[in-house]
């Protein structure tokens, strides 16, 4: 009997987690508003990856931070993926189900290829055309699904949230050229947790005025989907072909939806469910692999990266 390799068992303890971050974000933000929330779960995030950076470089701290661009882009990406990007999820989830929230923020890779295109000048082929205009169409009949303004709104975080993904996915892609995934991972955590400091102090009043399973399930997100996910994430890109890692991102909305179903008794409409499959298709269109490949870092290269975490 063969045994099922350490990276797809990893990879799959990825994705368990990362859909199950959207269903736990649904049920604890009614007791917690969306920024604390996000600084509660990065706080817990930084204290475990610092750490555990901290004594993987002990004897060289201070040679191992990133300098110069790398640490601007670090700093960069930090501010807008894990701080304003997990708000901007959470603010969704207001609004929507879980399993939608999940089908709108997997356009990312879409964004990832028109970034590509604009400044790795990739170019836009006609099949990526397709898939952008696809996708957008399944967010629009999401959004038309909805019975008001609020689950609109909830359309248009999500797809923002989204923007800032793809955005800061070409960013850390181009500072991992120069720093480890540990070290990435752990200083961008750090930087979104102090981006939200602020809100400590309301987190902490919300937390002590909240039901327990409020503060299991920050403690929740962050010891597994920040950063449990995050290192199994990288130990898996290390040991998959990048293409195959990838692509196994589109079982998050799915494991989202069935966790949603299981746990907070919802699932999205029939014309929520039409819509998420629209935008799931028009990124499978748009990673369609091209005849020609160039040898350098290609927007390619980075779609390859791009994950559903929340």
């Amino acid at each position: 009997m063969s045994r099922v390799p350490l990276p797809a068992l990893a990879l799959a303890a990825v994705m368990l987690m990362w859909s199950s971050s959207f269903v736990v974000i649904r049920h604890i933000v009614a007791f917690v508003e969306p920024a604390p929330m996000a600084e509660g779960r990065l706080l817990v995030g930084s204290v475990v990856l610092v750490t555990l950076w901290s004594w993987r470089f002990r004897s060289r701290v201070a040679t191992a931070l990133p300098r110069g661009r790398t640490l601007w882009l670090t700093v960069g990406y930090g501010a807008l993926w894990f701080a304003l990007y997990t708000v901007l999820v959470n603010a969704a989830e207001q609004h929507l189900d879980a399993g939608t929230t999940a089908l709108l923020v997997n356009i990312a890779p879409i964004v990832v290829a028109v970034l590509a295109g604009t400044f790795l000048r990739e170019g836009f082929p006609p099949l990526l055309v397709v898939g952008i205009a696809v996708s957008f169409a399944g967010a629009a009949v999401i959004a038309l699904a909805g019975p008001g303004r609020h689950d609109m709104l909830g359309v248009a975080l999500a797809v923002v949230a989204a923007l800032l993904y793809g955005i800061s996915v070409v960013a850390q892609k181009l500072v991992l050229r120069d720093a480890d995934a540990l070290t990435a991972t752990a200083l961008g955590c750090l930087v979104g947790a102090l981006v939200l400091l602020p809100y400590a102090p309301r987190l902490w009043n919300e937390l002590a005025a909240g039901p327990v399973s409020a503060t299991v399930g920050v403690v929740y997100l962050g010891l597994a989907p920040t950063a449990l996910a995050f290192l199994l994430w990288a130990y898996a890109l290390a040991h998959t072909p990048a293409g195959v890692t990838a692509s196994s991102s589109y079982a998050v909305p799915a494991l989202s939806i069935l966790g949603s179903w299981a746990f907070l008794s919802e699932t999205p409409s029939a014309v929520g469910l039409a819509g998420g499959a629209l935008c799931l298709a028009g990124v499978a269109i748009a990673r369609l692999p091209r005849r020609r490949r160039r040898a350098v870092m290609t927007g390619t290269d980075i779609k390859a990266t791009v994950d559903v975490s929340d």
